[in-house]
């Protein structure tokens, strides 16, 4: 019994290690966003395109067989329109506010998490999870009042973290089943799809998407590394990892992403100071939630 506790506990820290670096791997998705000049849409589309791409190689390279159900790959293919959603709501919020602004309204993903998880899992909605959820807010209404210029972007990025919290609890439950490749490929197939419907009918297979030299160096980056590899990692560890546990690591994608941002653009210097007090209850709440939750747990056990 005490090896089987051990080899989890082992197990669990390395999914975080992995949920780590991955998270590290999304804050720079940032920085390339802003660096490439054609829209968010047919920015996600090429992102797309190419993790699919990288995937449909990998499964040739280890001759990885792809057939699923017919009600598995209708499930996978339209919450894939969730996760184009949320990338191109992302990149969007980059677009018309600034990296800091949109990597904190990212943050929300917590509070988001603490009310549908439950809802999806048919269980109680935890209090500690609430007040955690309630303090981003507190945070993200400091960025609101302070940021007024931005509130496109403000409003985008919070759209952006709903769709990124529902599609994350989806898979925390068809990781336990199927692949984290093979959702991954599959939930990104559906994204292409709608991200291609989109651009048909709005007439975005145009001319804007001719790309520069330094755009397709960035895509290439933002769609291997960035995408496909990240994305697969951080489906993977929701083996171990709950839905909520998996979201509040994630919000330490701001504290990489606003680090290099003033490392590459010098944003820090755009930002007043409501948004660092905003940004600083945030991440505050997101480093802290862990010791309470512990502490509560050992309350309880007496």
């Amino acid at each position: 019994m005490a090896d089987n506790n051990a080899t989890r506990f082992a197990q669990i820290n390395k999914n975080l290690l992995i949920l780590h670096f991955t998270v590290f791997i999304w804050g720079f998705t940032s920085i390339l966003g802003a660096l490439i000049s054609i829209s968010a849409v047919q920015l996600v589309w090429y992102r797309v395109l190419i993790a699919l791409l990288s995937l449909f190689l990998y499964f040739k390279f280890n001759k990885t067989g792809l057939k699923i159900s017919r009600e598995t790959f209708l499930k996978l293919f339209f919450t894939g329109a969730l996760v184009g959603g949320h990338w191109i709501l992302f990149f969007a919020s980059i677009k018309l506010s600034t990296v800091p602004v949109t990597l904190v309204c990212l943050s929300s993903m917590t509070l988001f998490t603490a009310i549908l998880e439950p809802i999806f899992n048919k269980t109680r909605i935890s209090k500690l999870e609430i007040i955690a959820g309630l303090l981003i807010i507190t945070g993200i209404y400091l960025i609101f009042k302070f940021e007024t210029q931005y509130t496109k972007g403000i409003i985008t990025g919070l759209l952006s973290a709903l769709f990124a919290s529902t599609f994350s609890i989806i898979n925390s439950k068809q990781v336990k089943k199927i692949e984290p490749a093979i959702i991954s490929f599959f939930e990104l197939l559906g994204a292409l799809f709608w991200a291609s419907l989109y651009l048909i009918f709005t007439g975005g297979f145009n001319e804007k998407m001719l790309l520069k030299p330094s755009d397709i160096c960035c895509l290439l980056l933002l769609g291997t590394v960035c995408t496909s590899l990240a994305y697969v990692a951080g489906v993977s560890v929701m083996r171990e990892l709950s839905a909520f546990r998996v979201a509040l690591i994630t919000n330490l994608e701001p504290v990489y992403g606003i680090l290099m941002s003033f490392v590459f653009f010098g944003d820090m210097n755009k930002m007043t100071g409501g948004f660092w007090v905003g940004a600083a209850i945030i991440l505050s709440t997101i480093f802290l939630f862990p010791v309470a939750r512990t502490r509560l747990q050992r309350r309880k056990n007496g």
